[in-house]
């Protein structure tokens, strides 16, 4: 099962220092990430993703972001189908993380 995660969940966690941190990776094409991103997300476009499977430590927890969450969901799902247990889904993607956390991140 993919783990759902909010954009509120996700900055308290980011700002827990007691938990292990989460690499979070932004699944969004160039275009996408030029107009808008999170410091400290990781960018690799969907597409890109079985190529650099290798890239990623499966004992790590992932969270995956979009644009409102339905590739990162398909990107998480590929994850888990590869044996990554920790696999978590950003709800609403970036555009909820602006609305919700970051109101001056541009949003399109």
């Amino acid at each position: 099962m993919i783990e759902p995660l909010t954009p509120d969940e996700l900055k308290a966690w980011l700002d827990d220092e007691t938990r292990e941190s989460p690499v979070v990776i932004d699944v969004r094409e160039a275009w996408e990430h030029a107009l808008a991103k999170v410091d400290g997300t990781l960018h690799m476009p969907m597409q890109t993703i079985p190529s650099r499977l290798a890239e990623l430590d499966a004992g790590q927890p992932h969270v995956l972001m979009c644009h409102h969450g339905m590739r990162s969901y398909q990107v998480a799902q590929f994850l888990k189908n590869q044996g990554f247990d920790r696999v978590y889904n950003l709800t609403g993607g970036i555009d909820a993380w602006a609305e919700e956390v970051d109101p001056g991140l541009a949003r399109y």
